[in-house]
């Protein structure tokens, strides 16, 4: 079958998952578009794609309507960690909803098929584990989180009404704890705060007893699960988790880093957040059935990539010492 390039657009192409698609679009031979407003993206994420023929990027707000010509979208734009998320709630909240209004309105315009980077957080702190695609989830609507969690349902509720109303072609994923090279050095999330905390030799932050698991996903496998359900027929739609279904405690991450690293950083225990899920986990049963999907890259080797990649920013002065 010959290989047919797209013109695609990636929001959020400058940030932690964007710029990883972005790589994996431009080496697939597609003509990629990186749409990014640098709130939290960083031009030297995509520095190495700029001299690329097929990659281009535009400085540009989703929040304002966007007039390109595509054959395909992801949208990713948004803020993902609490940090980030909670600094300017109302944006955030924007971000989702303008953002996913703007990006399926160019998508019903042009006839892309278009894609959701939605979230675990749509189920809040869940009473089910592990989650399912047809749980509907435990969120408190006016916490400190909520601009995320709730931001992100409203999308997925805009994104399957678009779908019903105007036929757009809708794919929504639900992205569970991803980590790697690239992720943001004081977004606030447990795999850079250990690592980061643990190669400067100051105490490792644990919120609340460090027994509360999470599940994490290297980076590459992520974007793998991206492009394989962009790849499905228009029948499928999802939502569909992506995640690695293996569980750890926090604590327990936190000294295997420590391990990893030889360092002698001690753990300093603090007040868990409002509205901190105790468990998260994905049930990927759908995305085995679905994509032929499921993550490759153990826990060990992608921590020890990702080590690397920050203590070459430390060696580089790219983040404070």
């Amino acid at each position: 079958m010959a290989f047919a390039r797209k013109r695609i657009l990636v929001t959020g192409g400058a940030g932690f998952l964007g710029s990883h698609l972005c790589d994996r679009l431009v080496n697939l031979g597609h003509d990629v578009l990186c749409v990014d407003n640098y709130f939290t993206g960083r031009r030297e994420n995509i520095a190495h794609l700029l001299d690329h023929a097929n990659f281009e990027t535009m400085r540009h707000d989703i929040t304002f309507p966007l007039y390109v010509e595509v054959d395909e979208i992801y949208n990713l734009a948004c803020p993902a960690s609490p940090v980030h998320y909670q600094f300017d709630p109302v944006q955030t909240t924007k971000t989702s909803v303008l953002g996913a209004i703007n990006s399926l309105g160019l998508a019903k315009r042009v006839k892309a098929k278009i894609m959701q980077a939605s979230t675990s957080e749509v189920y809040g702190d869940p009473e089910q584990h592990p989650q399912r695609e047809d749980y509907r989830g435990h969120v408190n609507p006016i916490g400190p989180r909520a601009c995320y969690d709730e931001g992100k349902r409203a999308a997925e509720t805009l994104f399957f009404d678009y779908h019903r109303q105007h036929r757009v072609r809708i794919k929504v994923v639900r992205i569970f704890n991803t980590y790697g090279p690239r992720m943001h050095p004081e977004d606030g999330r447990v795999v850079s705060n250990f690592i980061v905390q643990a190669l400067r030799g100051e105490d490792i932050t644990v919120f609340g007893t460090g027994n509360q698991t999470r599940a994490f996903c290297f980076v590459s496998d992520l974007i793998e699960g991206f492009v394989r359900m962009m790849e499905t027929g228009d029948d499928v739609v999802g939502p569909i988790n992506l995640g690695n279904p293996h569980e750890i405690p926090v604590r327990e991450l936190a000294e295997r880093i420590l391990a990893k690293i030889g360092s002698k950083s001690k753990l300093v225990f603090k007040k868990l957040p409002t509205d901190d899920p105790v468990q998260r986990c994905p049930d990927i049963g759908l995305a085995r059935l679905t994509l032929d999907w499921e993550p490759k890259i153990g826990l060990d080797e992608g921590l020890d990539r990702t080590i690397a990649y920050f203590d070459g920013l430390l060696k580089r002065n790219e983040i404070v010492a």
